[in-house]
């Protein structure tokens, strides 16, 4: 599986987000979509395949999960994951909501 640290996320990235919807709105990175763990698998087609897929959660479980699924149950290559979370991406003073 791809990883890259926080700092390595493009600004125009396509990056979802793992997390509950509440912690979600707690904080978040700039840009990201909110595409609950709980809801993965039956909202994966609205990713689009075509592009890089940064996955992120709070610190890097949930969206090493989601990486996997796309990889081996979707067959794509191109999914990313983002080392750390939230937990990092806050802490690397990143844009954020």
């Amino acid at each position: 599986m791809k990883s890259v640290q926080v700092t390595e996320v493009p600004r125009d990235a396509q990056l979802i987000d793992v997390r509950e919807p509440e912690e979600y709105a707690e904080v978040h990175a700039e840009g990201a979509v909110n595409m609950p763990l709980s809801e993965f698998v039956e909202r994966a087609g609205e990713i689009d395949p075509d592009r890089d897929i940064y996955v992120i959660c709070r610190s890097g479980g949930r969206s090493a999960q989601a990486c996997e699924y796309l990889e081996k149950a979707r067959g794509w290559d191109n999914a990313i994951n983002v080392e750390g979370g939230t937990l990092a991406w806050v802490d690397a003073d990143l844009p954020r909501r």
